[in-house]
C-alpha cells in the first residue's frame, strides 16, 4: 500500500499532495511552516508571453489547460477563491523591443494569446509611461499562492496527513523496501524542499541555480487598472488591494532573506520610469526561487534507491507547472508510467 512522506510545502508539494488526494491515497506531508518562502511570497503570475527575447513560454498552452482545473477543483473544494484571471500589458522598455516582438507577432502560437483589438490608448497616459507601445496578452493571470498554500495546509491537517516539523535528513531511514521516519513506515519519501535541496547529500549531483529574488507590496493610485503590467519590473493590483510590484533575480547571495540595495534600488528606479504617479513601498519580502540549470523541472527517483524521490526546479514558474509535473511524478510512483529523459532527475546524472 502506498502512503507517501513528503518533505516540503511550498507549490510542488502541495500539488503532490493534492494528486495523491484526487487518488485516494494517505500521505504525509512535512513542512516548517515558515512565514516567508519562495512559494509563499510568490506573486504566482500565469503570463504566457515572458523575457527579454519576448517568446511564448514553452508548452504554456496546454500547462494552463492542466493548471486552471486543477485550481478551480481546489476553490470549490475549499470554498475560497485563489486563482485570478487578468490580462497581461506588455510594455516595451526601449527602441529595440519592438523590433523583437514583431518578428513573434505573425507566429500563430504567439497570436493565440494575444489580444487584436486592445483598447486605446494601451493604457493610461495619467498613470503609465509607454513611448515604445507594447500589447496586451489574454489567459493571463495570477494565483495568491500564500492562500492556496495556508487552505491547502488547514484542509491537509484536518486530513491528519500534514504536520508540522523541522525535518532532519538523519531521522530518516531508506530500504529498497519501505522508508522510516519518526516511527512510522512509509512507501517512499518525495523531497521538495526547494533549493535546500542542494545540502541532500543525496542529490549532489543535480546542477542547481537557486535565485534570490524580492517583491514589494506597495500603494499607488491606480484607479480601474485590474491588469498585470510589465515594463521590465511588472506591477499587479490584486484582489485583497495589494500593489505587489517586482522582482530582483539574483544568482549571487549570502542570505536567503536579506535583499540585495543596490538590486532592490535598480528594481524602484524601473518602477518609476514607467509609473507616473507616486508608489509607496509598504513592505517588502525576500526568498529562494528554486531553479535548475537550462530552467529544468526534475521529477522522479532516486537512481540507486528507489524509496526516494524528488521534485525541484520549479522557478518562478511553480503556478503553471506544479499541477502538471506533480501529476507525472504521482503517476510513475503510484502507476510506473515512464517520465520523460528531459525532465527525469535519474536521467540528468
Amino acid at each position: 500500500m502506498h502512503r507517501p512522506l513528503i518533505i516540503g510545502q511550498g507549490l510542488a508539494g502541495t500539488a503532490v499532495a493534492w494528486r495523491l488526494w484526487e487518488r485516494g491515497v494517505p500521505f504525509m506531508l512535512v513542512d516548517r511552516d515558515e512565514p516567508v518562502t519562495s512559494s509563499k511570497i510568490a506573486a504566482g503570475l500565469l503570463t504566457p508571453i515572458t523575457g527579454m527575447r519576448i517568446t511564448l513560454s514553452e508548452n504554456y498552452g496546454p500547462w494552463l489547460s492542466e493548471a486552471v482545473p486543477f485550481y478551480r477543483h481546489k476553490e470549490r473544494l475549499l470554498n475560497r477563491r485563489f486563482l485570478h484571471a487578468r490580462p497581461a500589458v506588455r510594455l516595451f522598455k526601449d527602441d529595440q523591443e519592438p523590433k523583437k516582438w514583431a518578428r513573434r507577432d505573425s507566429d500563430p502560437a504567439v497570436q493565440a494569446f494575444v489580444r487584436q483589438r486592445p483598447r486605446e490608448p494601451l493604457v493610461d497616459p495619467d498613470l503609465f509611461s509607454a513611448p515604445h507601445g507594447g500589447f496586451q496578452m489574454k489567459h493571463a493571470g495570477y494565483l495568491d499562492t500564500a492562500a492556496y498554500l495556508a487552505s491547502s495546509r488547514d484542509f491537509f491537517a484536518r486530513q491528519g496527513f500534514w504536520q508540522r516539523a523541522n525535518f532532519n535528513l538523519e531521522e530518516l531511514g531508506a530500504t529498497p523496501d519501505e522508508v522510516q521516519w519518526q516511527g512510522g513506515s512509509f512507501s517512499e519519501v518525495i523531497f521538495c524542499t526547494g533549493w535546500e535541496a542542494m545540502t541532500n547529500p543525496w542529490f549532489g549531483w543535480v546542477p542547481f541555480a537557486p535565485a534570490r529574488g524580492t517583491i514589494l507590496t506597495a500603494s499607488a493610485e491606480l484607479p480601474n487598472e485590474r491588469r498585470i503590467v510589465n515594463c521590465g519590473a511588472w506591477l499587479v493590483a490584486r484582489e485583497d488591494g495589494a500593489l505587489r510590484i517586482g522582482s530582483t533575480y539574483e544568482t549571487r547571495f549570502d542570505h536567503p532573506h536579506e535583499a540585495d540595495p543596490a538590486k532592490l534600488a535598480a528594481l524602484q528606479t524601473q518602477i518609476r520610469n514607467f509609473v507616473k504617479v507616486p508608489v509607496t513601498i509598504l513592505n517588502q519580502q525576500t526568498a529562494v526561487r528554486p531553479a535548475i540549470t537550462r530552467q529544468r523541472t526534475l521529477i522522479g527517483r532516486h537512481p540507486a534507491k528507489p524509496r526516494v524521490a524528488f521534485f525541484n526546479g520549479l522557478g518562478s514558474k511553480g503556478t503553471l507547472l506544479s499541477p502538471h509535473f506533480a501529476r507525472r511524478l504521482v503517476e510513475h510512483l503510484l502507476d510506473g508510467a515512464a517520465i520523460p529523459a528531459a525532465m527525469d532527475v535519474a536521467g540528468n546524472l
